[in-house]
């Protein structure tokens, strides 16, 4: 089992950054990728972005390009999300996930873990 914990989320302002953090613990050798959700209030749970644990390939729906950034540190079991020149519409529920190897490679569905997510708010 791998348990993921998200922090870092709070209220900012548009303009603002902001960089989230998910540890994971437990069998993090059974990470092959993780990524990033989010939930608008009164929306679906949606994909962002994510990255094979070895090897750091990277991927990135096209809304966030530019803005949103991926990385991991693998010593520490870390997934990071850089968030720049926040939006309002920013505004959701960050969730880390996991997949496991043998998970289908589809970034947008098929994770093993979750987190609990974090928070984000964007004031205008």
């Amino acid at each position: 089992q791998v348990q993921l914990v998200e922090s870092g989320g709070g209220l900012v302002q548009a303009g603002g950054s902001l960089r989230l953090s998910c540890a994971a613990s437990g069998r993090t050798s059974n990470i092959a990728a993780m990524s990033w959700f989010r939930q608008a209030p009164g929306g679906e749970r949606e994909f962002v972005t994510g990255i094979r644990w070895l090897g750091g390939s990277t991927y990135y729906v096209e809304s966030v390009k530019g803005r949103f950034t991926i990385s991991r540190d693998n010593a520490k079991s870390t997934l990071y999300l850089q968030i720049s020149s926040l939006k309002p519409e920013d505004t959701a529920v960050y969730y880390c996930a996991a997949k496991a190897p043998g998970s289908a490679s589809n970034w947008y569905r098929d994770y093993d873990y979750w987190g609990q997510g974090t928070q984000v708010t964007v004031s205008s």
